[in-house]
């Protein structure tokens, strides 16, 4: 197929253009900074320049795809307005481009923090009243009603916690477990999932085709839960460490990262790490269910955990990241 992906550049963008890539699909990247993409010229991707402000470079980069997969967004913002701007007006933006194509399906690479929290042993399914708990939740939940109330056919995706190599958000817990000492918000039995880039991306592709997929949300996810504890210690032996676990109590939590990202304010700077993000942080289960996906896609997760960890450090190790 044909097949247009917005933040190629990024972590889980360029897992799944290689993922695409392998297939023998044409793929064409929306790219706003051409020198962070080395890695798609070396796997023969044509690159559209623009970003999700440019309407006339979305009909460029749009034109003649088959599929749009838009996996650009913003995970870090100064405001609820700046979420909104990217998560939710930057959406409709490539969804018009993709209508005005008319392309036959758009993949949207949403997040778990749409839907909200999780029950403890009820992971989420995607029946669920939407409840989001941060602007960026909120943000990723307006995008997501954005493309349910467009005219291109649909499939939205709400990952939960992605790792992999390349990736940065995951990266501090690699580098504060290799010190032997790493924190975790609460007492450490936070419930989880989560799913390895490579494998997000082949559902990704998976979704892409099925008529059974059309105007489904799904949670790309392994089906193995943990415990947030348990998540620090498999860490921990990717790298060969025993680690000690900090548990930080609510209270602590939220004041340490009240002033971290108020700092961050002063400075001018976008950061995770804020007061607003400890209300998913402090919640007691982030965990989703992927039978729907595969029941209606083929779609297996292929990585579990400890292997998937593994590959993971030995990654940052080669490329000196820890």
């Amino acid at each position: 197929m044909k097949a247009l992906v917005t933040g190629a550049t990024g972590f889980v963008g360029s897992h799944l253009v290689e993922a695409l890539r392998l297939r023998g699909d044409e793929v064409t990247a929306l790219v706003r900074s051409p020198g962070k993409a080395a890695l798609l010229a070396e796997l023969g991707v044509r690159q559209a320049p623009g970003d999700l402000r440019d309407g006339a470079a979305l009909d460029h980069a749009a034109d003649g795809q088959d599929v749009v997969f838009h996996v650009a967004g913003l995970i870090a913002a100064r405001s609820e307005a700046e979420f909104l701007e990217v998560n939710r007006d930057g959406t409709a933006r490539v969804l018009d481009a993709a209508g005005r194509a008319n392309v036959r399906r758009f993949v949207l690479f949403s997040s778990m923090a749409a839907a909200g929290p999780s029950t403890p042993g009820r992971p989420l399914t995607g029946s669920e009243a939407a409840r989001p708990v941060t602007a960026y939740g909120r943000s990723k939940l307006a995008g997501e009603n954005v493309v349910r109330a467009g005219r291109v056919p649909w499939t939205i995706l709400r990952p939960p916690m992605v790792y992999g190599p390349r990736d940065r958000e995951l990266l501090k817990v690699f580098r504060a477990a290799r010190t032997g000492i790493a924190p975790v918000f609460g007492d450490g039995t936070q419930e989880l999932s989560a799913v390895h880039g490579a494998d997000l991306a082949q559902a990704a592709v998976a979704c892409a085709t099925p008529e059974l997929a059309l105007g489904r949300t799904y949670y790309p996810c392994h089906p193995r839960t943990f415990t947030s504890a348990a998540f620090v210690r498999a860490v921990g032996v990717a790298l060969g460490r025993q680690v000690k676990i900090v548990r930080v109590p609510q209270p602590v939590g939220r004041l340490a990262l009240w002033f971290v990202g108020g700092a961050a304010r002063l400075a001018g700077r976008a950061t995770v790490l804020t007061a607003d993000k400890a209300n998913e942080f402090f919640e007691r289960a982030w965990t989703g269910d992927p039978a729907l996906c595969t029941r209606d896609t083929g779609w297996v997760p292929a990585i579990d955990l400890e292997p998937g960890l593994a590959e993971t450090a030995r990654w940052y190790r080669s490329t000196g990241w820890i």
